[in-house]
């Protein structure tokens, strides 16, 4: 049973979003947060996206149980009960609250709950069902990690920290339209209006290409905004981390096969894991140079 309590939160999921949180938090402080910081930090982000995935998981359980991907979750598989998994991720969600505003920010913890309430009620409730543009709107909830990140040291937000988190809106629709082309017979069973459902895989490609395009000029526009104090190395990663993406976007949409588009939509989650890494270390060897100096 403990173990179908972690499996709500999704903890695979969850672990990019705690990076893009960690980066938040780094290039907004001069120096690195301190350990306490980023502890409490993470963890009150983890139970904030943790307990919105347990109420997305009770509200879903009924598109869940048709879908092969989603069927062994522990509310679509009978091991727990809906009402069971909603009032877990309620739970949590209160518990992030609390860490977050003792430990952190009070805006740190509202923009957690904003995150929470947008993806549970405007992502799950409302557009996933209804509109072909559920994934581009409801991104706006995975954009907040790192806005959380960077109020929970600065107690405030910034031109920087809304650039991060805009490349991360421009990136989730070609990462999750790449497996709703993968999966689409399964959302067209459901009935969920996923864009290759509502508009067909050509037109679905297409718009992959163009927002990996926004995405990687986001990425590189880091170098030169005021305050990211990102240097070469990082330019070199996006440089090279955003060539394959717009690359392999291109091949995905010009020359599609399923074995592409599966290798299109891992190298997504590489990307997106390997480009924040690059912003934390280059700011580390940058800091380490400093101080050498």
């Amino acid at each position: 049973m403990l173990y179908d309590y972690l499996c709500l939160t999704r903890p695979r999921v969850l672990s990019l979003l705690l990076l893009t949180t960690l980066v938040g938090m780094v290039l907004a402080e001069e120096g690195f947060p301190s350990p306490a910081r980023v502890f409490w930090t993470l963890a009150g982000g983890y139970l904030a996206a943790g307990g919105a995935g347990a109420m997305n998981g009770a509200l879903d359980c009924d598109l869940d149980r048709l879908m092969v991907r989603t069927s062994k979750r522990p509310v679509p598989n009978g091991r727990m009960t809906s009402f069971q998994a909603f009032w877990f991720g309620v739970g949590l969600c209160v518990l992030a609250w609390v860490i977050l505003v003792v430990w952190t920010t009070v805006l740190a913890a509202l923009l957690a709950m904003v995150g929470v309430l947008y993806y549970v009620l405007i992502y799950t409730r409302w557009l996933k069902r209804t509109s072909r543009h559920n994934i581009v709107v409801g991104g706006g909830a995975g954009s907040l990690p790192p806005l959380v990140g960077w109020a929970a040291v600065t107690g405030s937000l910034s031109p920087l920290a809304l650039l991060i988190a805009a490349l991360v809106f421009f990136w989730t629709p070609p990462h999750f339209w790449s497996l709703a082309i993968i999966r689409r017979e399964e959302y067209a069973k459901v009935g969920v209006p996923m864009l290759p459902v509502a508009a067909g895989e050509l037109v679905t490609r297409r718009s992959i290409f163009r927002y990996a395009l926004v995405t990687v000029c986001l990425s590189l526009c880091l170098v030169w905004a005021p305050g990211a104090a990102l240097g070469w190395g990082y330019l070199l990663a996006a440089l090279l981390l955003g060539g394959v993406f717009v690359a392999w976007a291109w091949v995905a949409w010009r020359r599609s096969n399923p074995a592409r588009t599966w290798g299109f939509y891992a190298y997504t989650l590489l990307y997106l894991a390997l480009l924040f890494s690059a912003m934390v270390l280059d700011k580390a060897l940058g800091m380490t140079m400093t101080m050498t100096m």
